[in-house]
């Protein structure tokens, strides 16, 4: 690829919740009604905010990920993004400076530092006024590998209040530039669950809610400096042809549906790069994976809200039965792994059979949260690669297990920094899961 990527920027903010999802939201549909090329990214293992980024442009957002990805993947992606538009939009993850381990090691920070885009801070003024130009001062000059570039005061009780806050920041950061403000909506808050927002595709009014972010965007805010502020991406690294994963067949059948809906863009287009055909199935709507398929995907989603439902279903379980009996490799990922094993309990106590095609029985009758980067390292040969293979991944998830079994552990795991968290996952045969999600090879 190109020595220098395509032109782009970061909406991040010093916390979670500031409202850097519906400022990004709002810009993205903003730019596309009037016409103009924009893609998005989106910092980080996020499979939910990434979805309502193409509900606002019609086209996919990519993840980005300044921990779990080599330089050839984030190359790759940065091709893809330079391809598919003009300006890169990417909305950071957590608070700036917020990462894994010991380093803070894969925040927004890491990443707009690795590619050179300016960062957009967006500041929650809701309970400040001239006391934000110290949060600005601090983030502005924390790192100074990390330019932040300009600032928008979110949740302004009206245009005095903004204006205090956006003078007392102008005073203290002239070089700054000041974009505008937004003021306090209630009804653009997006619907959240326990794994974060509700998804895209659960959204009651979708397009309604992403017109109205878009027109207070567009109302309240300096778009045209906005985007003036983008830079081109330093490549990363040089686009080898690699692939995040190895293709696990050449023509493999994903779950797609509300209970199985993430999934990474890249690891799919990698795999296409690759040569296998994909074709989709939807086990809530009792569909089987295709007879001619040599492998099965079950990515994670929410399985959890609709185990009655799955295990009724036996046109998918037996399916995926049926391609485990013929040879093809099954692998579930998080609530597909959950799907795998035996039985799942739901909220209420009441247990669900699932495929029975590994030994896991989990629960969410109390959930607890497992949250973090993972260093996984293969423990058998198989369609994910040779034993000895070093992955990196993801888990976040409420499942407790009540049992996984005897037989074959899937990974060794470690967390970010590298300490050890034993064994996990299971495989038997060519059926294999865990409750990592998979990113890229180490």
């Amino acid at each position: 690829m190109n020595a220098r990527g395509p032109k782009g920027l970061i909406i991040a903010a010093p916390s979670s919740g500031a409202g850097k999802t519906t400022v990004t939201l709002g810009l993205l549909r903003h730019l596309t009604r009037s016409g103009a090329a924009v893609v998005s990214a989106k910092v980080g293992p996020d499979y939910i905010d990434p979805a309502f980024h193409g509900a606002a442009t019609g086209k996919p957002c990519r993840n980005l990920d300044a921990w779990a990805m080599r330089d050839a993947t984030l190359g790759a992606l940065l091709e893809d993004l330079g391809a598919d538009g003009g300006l890169v939009v990417c909305e950071g993850v957590m608070g700036l400076f917020d990462g894994a381990g010991a380093q803070s090691s894969g925040s927004t920070a890491d990443l707009a530092a690795r590619l050179g885009w300016p960062v957009v801070l967006v500041v929650d003024i809701a309970r400040q006024a001239a006391s934000a130009a110290a949060v600005l001062r601090g983030f502005a000059t924390h790192r100074p590998d990390v330019a932040v570039a300009g600032v928008i005061a979110n949740r302004a009780s009206g245009e005095p209040h903004a204006r205090l806050a956006l003078d007392a920041m102008a005073a203290a950061m002239p070089a700054v530039a000041r974009l505008g403000w937004l003021p306090r909506r209630e009804a653009l808050r997006v619907p959240e669950r326990h794994l974060g927002l509700v998804q895209a595709r659960e959204h009651p009014s979708l397009p309604a809610f992403l017109d109205a972010a878009a027109d207070d965007v567009a109302a309240h805010l300096d778009i045209a400096a906005l985007v003036a502020l983008a830079r081109p991406a330093a490549a990363p690294g040089a686009w080898d042809g690699a692939t995040p994963l190895p293709p696990l067949g050449q023509a493999i059948a994903v779950a797609r549906d509300d209970a199985f809906a993430f999934a990474y863009p890249a690891v799919l287009a990698g795999w296409r790069r690759a040569g296998a055909s994909l074709a989709f199935f939807s086990p809530l709507a009792d569909e089987a994976p295709a007879p001619d398929a040599d492998a099965v995907y079950l990515p994670g989603g929410y399985p959890e809200l609709y185990p009655g439902r799955l295990a009724a279903n036996r046109t998918f379980l037996d399916g995926v039965r049926a391609a485990a009996h013929r040879g093809a490799a099954v692998y579930g990922e998080c609530g597909g792994y959950m799907v795998l094993g035996q039985g799942l309990v739901d909220r209420d106590g009441a247990r669900h059979a699932m495929a029975g095609l590994l030994p896991l029985e989990s629960s969410f009758a109390r959930p607890r949260l497992q949250l973090g980067y993972r260093r996984a390292r293969l423990l058998a040969d198989g369609a994910l690669g040779a034993a000895g293979q070093a992955l990196r991944g993801h888990e976040f998830h409420y499942a407790t297990v009540l049992d996984e079994g005897p037989g074959q552990a899937l990974f060794a795991l470690a967390d970010a920094d590298g300490q050890a968290l034993g064994q996990a996952g299971r495989a038997a045969g060519r059926v294999a899961g865990s409750f990592v999600h998979l990113i890229d090879r180490a």
